[in-house]
């Protein structure tokens, strides 16, 4: 799939892959995190999800994902089949102990696929994500940057429709961000996926995003919803045009106004 499709998928006309219906949240403490959640993710799009801590970005992914319930609403899915998920949190989460071939092996172990007929897939996988020189490392002797593209091939092993991705490369440096931002959109038009995405940036949200979503903080809801008019392929020509600071502009302008945000009774 090329840029000009996907920027034709990720219009008000692409079918929802899934959507959030009226969805609240309210955990055992009684902290409201999600309050009247109403939310289309479109087939092919690149989302990503801004907001202030504490707005419940990483709780709409988790609820996507099946990790958990809605306290009120649903959360629906046009078509069964497009229930598959990979999920990349926001640390690497490896097993220590195993191979990065093991570690990435994973999900396909845990669904009884053995380690022979799962080799294609994983190595295929790790070349995705320019690893594929890596397989019989263990993560102590990678970089943070490497131990991110590994969770990243562990979320891509099962050949997901829909990758959600929360806060990925919040702990890494600027260079190694960038460059791992660049090869995610190589991915992303490179295989058609749906990718919703959890940040704090808004100059990584707009250097990534086909639509960004803003969020207000406690109880979380979206209060924005910007489409980013630029196309794809995306360089670094991009970040220091007109148009990026010009999104840039507009939707550190829609955050400001979510954090002010209060709810209406």
């Amino acid at each position: 799939m090329n840029g000009t499709e996907h920027l034709m998928t990720s219009s008000n006309a692409a079918p929802p892959i899934v959507s959030l219906q009226g969805v609240n949240k309210v955990f055992s403490n009684g902290t409201v995190a999600l309050k009247d959640m109403t939310l289309d993710i479109r087939m092919g799009e690149f989302l990503s999800l801004l907001g202030p801590s504490g707005c419940g970005k990483s709780t709409v992914l988790r609820l996507i994902a099946g990790l958990g319930e809605p306290s009120s609403g649903r959360i629906v899915w046009p078509a069964p089949d497009d229930h598959e998920i990979g999920f990349v949190f926001q640390e690497p989460t490896l097993m220590p102990w195993a191979t990065v071939f093991s570690n990435v092996w994973l999900p396909l172990r845990l669904k009884g696929v053995s380690k022979a007929a799962a080799r294609g897939q994983v190595m295929q996988a790790l070349e995705m994500v320019g690893l594929d020189g890596f397989a019989q490392a263990y993560p102590r002797e990678l970089s943070g940057g490497m131990k991110m593209r590994v969770s990243i091939a562990r979320a891509l092993v099962t050949r997901p429709k829909l990758l959600l991705m929360d806060e990925p490369f919040a702990a890494l440096d600027e260079i190694t961000r960038f460059k791992l931002n660049n090869d995610l959109l190589h991915l992303w038009e490179t295989f058609g996926w749906t990718v919703v995405f959890v940040t704090h940036s808004v100059f990584e949200s707009v250097y990534l995003s086909s639509r960004i979503v803003v969020m207000a903080a406690r109880p979380g809801r979206v209060v924005e919803d910007l489409a980013i008019d630029a196309p794809y392929p995306r360089d670094d020509d991009f970040r220091t045009s007109t148009l990026y600071n010009d999104h840039c502009r507009t939707v550190s302008h829609a955050l400001h106004r979510a954090m002010e945000a209060r709810v209406v009774a």
